[in-house]
């Protein structure tokens, strides 16, 4: 049985295998594998953020000391991060400047 990772390691690993995509360096078939556990491990983090939420909601109390829920927007526990990007595909005969 697979011991499950902390979110900061699942994290650190997507966060590599989103640079390893970046780079383009590798084959197709490499990338699909990669981008697949990817969109795995993107999905367990996001449920573990879903569980620290219901968490804190429960956790959370009024001005008078008693228990209150409390929604949280996630702008309020993130900063705003520009996406980087590495390496951009133009085509010269497309007059359209968008990579895709």
């Amino acid at each position: 049985m697979k011991k499950q990772q902390t979110f900061e390691t699942s994290l650190q690993e997507l966060e590599k295998i989103v640079r390893g995509l970046e780079e383009g360096d590798l084959s197709l078939e490499d990338s699909l594998k990669l981008f697949e556990e990817g969109v795995k491990l993107s999905r367990e983090c996001q449920e573990r953020l879903n569980q620290a939420e219901r968490r804190i909601e429960v956790l959370l109390k009024d001005e008078n000391g008693n228990p209150a829920l409390q929604t949280i927007e996630a702008g309020d526990l993130r900063e705003e991060k520009q996406p980087k990007i590495k390496k951009r595909i133009v085509f010269e005969d497309d007059e359209d400047e968008s990579p895709f």
